[in-house]
This record gives C-alpha cells, sequence and structure tokens, in this order.
C-alpha cells in the first residue's frame, strides 16, 4: 500500500453506455476535487466519458475502446464489418441473469466473444489510460497498479454473481493480483452519487425549486442513478458528521436511457418498413452506429428535432417507393428536403416505458414511512430535459428535486472520494434474507419426514434454512453474523456451506420455492481428534457492497478467508462430504 500520508485512488464508472475514470493523488484527509479524465479531443469533442464499446480483429486481438473503436467501425466498409467484432452496450449482460465464465455475448455482426475476455480488455484500456495520463502529469515517478486503491463503479440492484463477474475481469486485466484484491472496492454507483451530492453546495444544481440548503445532518435524500441500462435507487439520511445511513434497500428497474435508444429504432423501423431497416442494419452496421450517436444529443431536448437521413438509408427506400410514401402512415414523422424531422410529442413517446418504470419505483419508495426531502437524479440520462421536467411534475409537490451540474461526472468523483472513506455509509438495509443450508436432529413433530437422513446410526433433519439476516434488516458497515456448524461425521475433514438468498421473511428449508443458492464455500477441519464435538464457525460481513467471510476452524484454531462463488453455482451441501 502507499505510505501512511499518500492514498492515490483511481475510480473507474464503468457504465452500460459510457465509461470514464477520475482518479486522486493528493495526501490522506486532503478535500481536492479528483482529476477527471475527459475525451474525445481529437473529434473536437470534450466529454466526461467516453462510449462503452470494443472493437477486435477478427483474431479477437483488441484494437480500441470509446471513441477510437466507434470511429474506425464507422469508418469501415460494409465487408470489414461483417469480419471484426464490434461490442457496446454489454454491460447490461450482466444484470439479472445467471451468469457463467464461459457465457459468449453477441458483437454487432452476430458473431460471438466470450463476455470474460470483452469485459477484461475494456477495463485493461481504461486502467492502462489512466496509468498513461498519470504518468504524464507526474514526470520522474513510476507508479504500478498496486500503488492505487482502485474503486470500480456497479449498479446497487447488482447480484453478487455480477460483482464478483467484474471483480475477476478486473484481476484478469491486470488491476489486482493474488494478494492485492483488498485494493479494489466495488462502489454502487448511486453510492458515489449520495457521496458526491452530499459535498456539493446548494448552487450545486440545476434547479428551480431549491430552497438555498445543501444536504444538511438529518436531511433524507433519494439519488435516482439514471444510466444507459439500469434506474438505480438508493435513499440515504445524512448523520452527524457527514455520514450516510440507508434507509430503504436499494431499487431500480433496467429501463434507463437504452430504453429510448430502442424506442427511436423501433420508429425508424416503423417509418422504412417492408424490411428496408432490416436490410440496412444488416448492411450497413456502423452507419446505424452514426445515427443513434446523433440521437444521443436530439434525446436531450424537448422540441421538433431533424435527423440527417443517410445516403445509404435513403437510397434503399427510394428502390421500394418514393421516399415520402413512407411517412404517410407515420405519426409524428415527417420528409423535410433530405431530413426526418420528428416532432416533439412523438420525440416525447419514445420516452413513455421508461419514464413510467421511474414513476411506479420512486412512488412505491414515497409510500414507505420515511420523510424524504429530495429527490437527486445523475447519470448521464438525467442530461434529458424531458426526463427531468417528469420526475418535477410528478413528485415536485413532495419533494425538492434536483441534478447537479454535469450529472454524468457525479458518480466517478463521488467514487474517488468513497475510496478515501468506505466507511462513510455505516449502514445497509439487506436485499434479501440470506441464510446458510444446515441440518439438526430429526424431530417428526416439526420436520418433514423426507428430509430425514441417516449418518452414522443417527437421524437428521437436512436442507434447513438457517437464517443469517433478514431481508430489508439494517447491517452496519464491518458488522460481523456468526454462523456455527459441526460435522455430521467423526472423521469428516471440511465443512461445506450453501449460501441461500430469498425476499421471503422466514424460510424453512432451502429448496422451497423463491429460495436462491447463489455460492457456496468450503472450511477444513483438519483435526479429527474431537469426532463430532468439533466446531466451524463463520463470520460473514454483509454491510459492505460485497458479502465477505472468514471460517474458523474451533478445533486447531485455524482461520481462512472464505471464498464465496456466486457464478458457478453452489455444491449440493449433504452431510458426510
Amino acid at each position: 500500500m502507499n505510505g501512511n500520508s499518500e492514498q492515490f485512488i483511481i475510480a473507474i464508472d464503468f457504465g452500460t453506455a459510457y465509461s470514464g475514470y477520475a482518479f486522486s493523488l493528493s495526501p490522506k484527509g486532503a478535500e481536492v476535487d479528483p482529476f477527471l479524465k475527459t475525451w474525445g479531443k481529437e473529434l473536437g469533442l470534450d466529454t466526461p466519458k467516453t462510449p462503452t464499446c470494443i472493437l477486435f480483429n477478427e483474431d479477437e486481438e483488441f484494437l480500441g475502446f470509446g471513441y477510437e473503436a466507434k470511429t474506425v467501425y464507422i469508418k469501415m466498409r460494409s465487408e470489414e464489418t461483417k469480419k471484426h467484432y464490434f461490442f457496446e452496450n454489454f454491460k447490461m449482460r450482466l444484470y439479472d441473469k445467471k451468469l457463467s465464465r464461459d457465457m459468449t455475448i453477441e458483437a454487432a455482426n452476430g458473431k460471438t466473444m466470450k463476455a470474460l475476455k470483452v469485459f477484461t480488455e475494456s477495463l485493461r484500456y481504461l486502467k492502462d489510460d489512466a496509468q498513461k495520463t498519470i504518468a504524464r502529469n507526474t514526470e520522474g515517478r513510476k507508479f504500478i497498479p498496486s500503488d492505487f486503491t482502485w474503486v470500480l463503479t456497479v449498479p446497487a440492484i447488482w447480484d453478487s454473481s455480477a460483482k464478483q463477474f467484474m471483480r475477476e475481469a478486473a484481476a484478469q486485466a491486470g488491476i489486482i493480483t493474488e494478494g492485492t484484491q483488498h485494493h479494489l472496492i466495488i462502489a454502487l454507483e448511486p453510492e458515489a452519487a449520495s457521496v458526491w451530492c452530499k459535498r456539493l453546495p446548494a448552487d450545486g444544481f440545476i434547479t428551480k425549486n431549491h430552497d438555498g440548503r445543501s444536504l444538511s445532518q438529518g436531511t433524507q435524500f433519494m439519488v435516482v442513478d439514471c444510466g444507459g441500462g439500469t434506474i438505480d435507487i438508493t435513499v440515504h439520511k445524512v448523520l452527524d458528521g457527514g455520514a450516510l445511513e440507508e434507509l430503504h434497500k436499494a431499487s431500480g428497474n433496467n429501463l434507463g436511457g437504452q430504453t429510448v435508444d430502442r424506442k427511436f429504432k423501433e420508429f425508424l423501423r416503423e417509418i422504412f418498413s417492408h424490411g428496408v431497416w432490416d436490410e440496412y442494419e444488416r448492411n450497413f452496421p456502423s452507419e446505424v452506429q452514426r445515427i443513434m450517436n446523433d440521437f444521443m444529443f436530439l434525446k436531450q431536448v424537448d422540441d421538433d428535432v431533424h435527423m440527417v437521413c443517410p445516403f445509404n438509408l435513403g437510397t434503399l427506400a427510394q428502390k421500394r417507393q418514393e421516399i415520402e410514401k413512407f411517412f404517410e402512415t407515420v405519426v409524428g414523422a415527417s420528409w423535410d428536403g433530405g431530413s426526418i424531422k420528428i416532432s416533439k410529442e412523438r420525440l416525447r413517446s419514445f420516452f413513455a416505458e421508461s419514464l413510467k418504470g421511474i414513476t411506479d419505483s420512486l412512488r412505491e419508495i414515497l409510500k414507505k414511512d420515511l420523510h424524504i426531502e429530495y429527490i437527486l437524479l445523475v447519470g448521464g440520462y438525467a442530461e434529458s430535459q424531458i426526463l427531468r421536467q417528469h420526475v418535477v411534475h410528478q413528485f415536485g409537490y413532495q419533494c425538492k428535486v434536483l441534478c447537479p451540474f454535469r450529472p454524468q461526472e457525479v458518480i466517478v468523483k463521488g467514487a474517488v472520494q468513497f475510496g478515501r472513506t468506505p466507511a462513510v455509509v455505516v449502514s445497509r438495509k439487506s436485499a434479501f434474507t440470506y441464510g446458510f443450508g444446515t441440518a439438526e436432529i430429526f424431530d417428526g413433530s416439526k420436520h418433514k419426514t423426507e428430509k430425514k437422513h441417516t449418518v452414522e446410526g443417527k437421524d437428521f433433519c437436512i436442507d434447513i434454512f438457517s437464517k443469517v439476516v433478514d431481508e430489508g434488516e439494517n447491517v452496519r458497515y464491518n458488522e460481523t453474523r456468526t454462523h456455527i456448524v459441526y460435522p455430521l461425521k467423526a472423521n469428516q475433514r471440511a465443512v461445506d456451506f450453501e449460501f441461500c438468498c430469498t425476499a421471503n421473511k422466514n424460510p424453512e428449508y432451502i429448496d422451497e420455492e423463491g429460495v436462491k443458492k447463489v455460492a457456496s464455500c468450503c472450511v477444513d477441519m483438519p483435526d479429527t481428534s474431537g469426532g463430532i464435538n468439533r466446531a466451524v464457525k463463520l463470520e460473514v460481513k454483509f454491510g459492505f457492497t460485497e458479502i465477505t467471510a472468514t471460517g474458523t476452524d474451533m478445533t486447531s484454531g485455524l482461520k481462512s478467508k472464505v471464498k464465496f462463488d456466486f457464478i458457478t453455482g453452489c455444491m449440493l451441501n449433504h452431510p458426510g462430504k
């Protein structure tokens, strides 16, 4: 680690649509704004993030990331695009899915590659670029990855398998190595935003209904992280000294800004019917990229908009019929001398599904017995006037709706701050009821007969759900929950644990409906001299952004850091293993 007076931090905001990083090389305790890398200068741009897209050649070798990848791909001839691998918006493949290390994802041309490689090379690029940027600003000083605390942001509504997948990609990218795993902190995106917004002065927000106060002690506020893929919501209360307490478990949905993009693409397919749009997408995928890139700016306004129709799309359309005829049956669209004109009302319609999802999620939280004063809109999608006006219209009478200036930067800057003081969030609400599969002496009056299992002449009830934390329960940062088990066989040299979760409050068995086996782990018991009168103590920490555990064999005193495997699924935990 760094010297006592130094704490070097690099935070990577790996987004669905856009990614970037910020870093701090200032001494511990210094309140200095982090340095934010800006992107796109070679294209005449100056943006806080670069598109989350990556390009590989036909041999699956990395060619470029971000604007560079997109520019090269857009300029490619049609036959070239069929050979290469171009991926974008792939982060959502980790949301609400059963993950494996061998899972593949589809490139723009339909070819597939291992997801872990796509994520790894993306993170490797961002890591290397960050180190190059730092080297240019610290002439004469050499840094290696282990000199830094790395912070990687993920949606709060992601499950443990997705967080582990990102950690493994970071390890393969060289961000951490065996022995330096603690240098990587997984930060939840809306929490990082909370940390930064808490520091902002009252005039740091775009607002019409602010009362001039900053987020002071006792204030309850909701952060709505409006990303490309997810809408991610947390509720916090500011405590004495500026720490944060989570008041409602992280929630949200997958109806982020990409939902609007998808509706826009459906609109183009509706205009260019009779298979014209499908043929265009198939033959000119890089031009489709250019159209979607242009739409990113169009969707930030709340007005009629014009979009130039690409030559190849117009040519394909004209082969079928006069281009004006395509617009005769489409509401809110018209042909305007080489441009597609979209009415303000039709533009708003692209947002309807996403805005309903946001409204429903916020309304559900605001029905609770809380006293939320502020709704903070952050993330790139919060740049949209239509989104901001909608939330003000729906909830402005209940809460003050604020959006920081440059909302796309809030998460990555907050992630740097979070890396300095991860204990700033002093408690969180457990998203699920968690527990372990265990066994106890069989009792016919309370146990199911089919769960009876005989081991060395004794009858046990197996698959009992032994609860360690309740859904919605407050779990403090660094708080430990203890689970103790005994071997069922006298010569047993290890005990396997099956880690389970459920939305139910009081599950009885780990195989009942609604219970998900999310991980497995194993603790060694090398000294068998005590027979079955030996114990293993498992100490689990739920209060941080990742679940961690330590196992102790009480006979030998042997401690081991338990590695949960949330990706490959669980080993069956029947007695006698």
